[in-house]
């Protein structure tokens, strides 16, 4: 999908039997099927994958790079890289991405933003002039 380069594996799951209550910080790729109440944070967001499943719910802020949502989010969400909305997926807060792809059926109540990616550190200027004598 348009050039994602994003880790395919998931490290950990979270069944959809599954009920955690509070915050929730992961590494690599984690696939919720269950519920969250409280903020899903990614500590290496550079390389983090979430995938929200049909069925997973999520009640609190979600932070990482590359986010796929088929099932509900209420809480504001960065997501660093992509951000896929697949037709089931809601998002009841205000939304902050870089790349977006919305498939028909998504829904988000609240407000887009797009982040612009950073830009590279500018090359140093080199000011060349004339010494004053005696210098």
């Amino acid at each position: 999908m348009f050039g994602r380069n994003a880790k395919s594996e998931i490290d950990s799951l979270i069944g959809i039997s599954a009920r955690i209550e509070g915050d929730l910080v992961f590494t690599g790729g984690l696939r919720i099927d269950g519920e969250v109440h409280g903020n899903v944070i990614a500590s290496d967001a550079g390389d983090s994958v979430l995938i929200v499943s049909e069925h997973a719910r999520i009640e609190g802020e979600v932070r990482c790079a590359n986010l796929v949502v088929n099932g509900y989010i209420a809480g504001t969400v960065y997501s660093t890289e992509l951000l896929e909305l697949q037709p089931k997926g809601r998002i009841h807060g205000d939304v902050h991405y870089r790349l977006l792809e919305m498939h028909g059926g998504a829904l988000v109540t609240g407000k887009l933003s797009h982040e612009a990616s950073p830009t590279p550190a500018a090359e140093p200027v080199f000011h060349l002039g004339v010494a004053p004598q005696g210098a």
